[in-house]
């Protein structure tokens, strides 16, 4: 008899998913720990009496059966609860159920994440119920809205954070143009991000606009000042004349590297197509080259050929000469990180995706608090700069030549 119905249960198992079996399983374990935590409560009061002599706490059955909504799927849960025949004890309330709680922790930190993901509000509703088995206790589409809101908060106190001690090596600026329609107009947002010493990036300022212009980027860069920020000793950023301006009247002592892949871009532009390819590799040539001197022999080849036929291509090289070489003079190492504002360009590609998904959040406030939530998302995945020990010499004012030591500088 015994072994039939072990049989019986063992046919049941297996006709079972191993997600049902993982949240039976999670549910028979949290059994197990809130019996822990009773037992443990009762021992802890165990010495109490009352004046008659009866025991002070004791044991009183379980609470109402609630479904709690986990990343496992939805558990059945009986908390249970203790009695006290004494004034002035605090009853058993558990640390693992609170009261009030109808889905776990973990599953309040996945929402925002779904919907950074690419989950829009209509989406939610079939997605959970296909993860879960239901919809979380307490979800709704409104739930998101409530979310932004909070982000919009976050973000507001972030723009406020002490800059004093945010020593910056190298800041990347550029301004990323979203196609979404508000009420305010198109939205713009103008990024800046810094390396500090340990070579850590780190996102400095997210700030939304209608336009890149200087007195835009003249604000933002105030406010970092005000704040504290110290001079960065190296600005990268693409060729739009407002940051350089605004850069140059806030920072007056921060050297300055044009973004090449903007400027391959819009040298290109100014060129047909059948001669983009050859025109491509002397760029190549220019920036890839291992000394300034053999970089400068490719920028005066490219004038030399294509100035006839493609005056407008040679004037958008020439025009920013003088931003152009500039990560010569700092170490090799850190080339490929500030010859472009990459950085900044490969976040945002995937912020513009989301962006998309959701076609604007109806005010740009908002709209720039999600911005900045994938922004500080996507942060998380930033890797060190490479030989990161060498921004301590460029800090010190150590000169370097072709991205070496310049020991007769020294």
């Amino acid at each position: 008899m015994l072994k039939d119905t072990q049989n019986r249960e063992l046919n049941q198992v297996e006709m079972l998913s191993v997600e049902e079996i993982a949240r039976l399983g999670a549910q028979q374990v949290l059994g197990l720990a809130l019996e822990v935590e009773i037992h443990n409560y009762l021992a802890k009061h165990a010495t109490l009496k009352t004046p008659e002599g009866y025991q002070a706490v004791v044991r009183n059955g379980y609470h109402h059966t609630r479904t709690i909504t986990a990343c496992s799927g939805p558990i059945e849960v009986a908390v249970p609860r203790s009695r006290s025949r004494m004034d002035g004890v605090e009853a058993y309330a558990s640390a693992l159920i609170p009261k009030y709680m109808r889905k776990t922790l973990a599953l309040d930190d996945a929402l925002p994440l779904f919907y950074l993901g690419g989950l829009s509000n209509g989406d939610f509703i079939p997605c959970f119920k296909k993860l879960f088995g239901t919809l979380p206790a307490g979800f709704s589409p409104s739930s998101v809205t409530r979310l932004k809101h909070v982000w919009e908060t976050e973000m507001d106190q972030w723009r406020q954070r002490d800059l004093s001690d945010s020593q910056y090596c190298y800041l990347w600026a550029d301004g990323i143009h979203f196609n979404l329609r508000l009420a305010e107009g198109k939205l713009c947002v103008l990024v800046v991000i810094g390396a500090r010493e340990n070579g850590k990036k780190e996102l400095v300022a997210v700030v939304g606009g209608l336009r890149e212009s200087a007195e835009s980027w003249r604000t933002l860069l105030r406010d970092l000042q005000h704040r504290g920020m110290p001079s960065p000793v190296l600005c990268i950023g693409d060729g739009a004349l407002g940051f350089w301006k605004a850069i140059t009247d806030i920072y007056p002592d921060t050297e300055h590297q044009r973004c090449w892949v903007h400027k391959t871009a819009n040298i290109l532009d100014k060129m047909p197509k059948s001669a983009q390819p050859q025109a491509k590799t002397l760029i190549h040539d220019m920036y890839r080259a291992e000394t300034e001197k053999q970089a400068r022999v490719s920028y005066k080849a490219f004038i030399e050929r294509y100035q006839a036929a493609y005056p407008k291509a040679v004037a958008c090289l020439t025009k920013d000469e003088d931003k152009l070489f500039t990560f010569y003079h700092f170490p090799a190492e850190h080339w490929q990180h500030i010859r472009s504002t990459n950085v900044i360009e490969s976040t945002f590609a995937t912020v513009r995706l989301r962006t998309h998904k959701t076609r604007g959040q109806g005010t740009l406030n908002l709209t720039l608090a999600m911005v900045f939530k994938l922004a500080e998302r996507a942060s998380m995945r930033w890797r060190k700069l490479r030989g990161y020990k060498l921004i301590q010499m460029v800090f010190k004012g150590v000169v370097f030549k072709d991205g070496k030591i310049d020991n007769l500088a020294a």
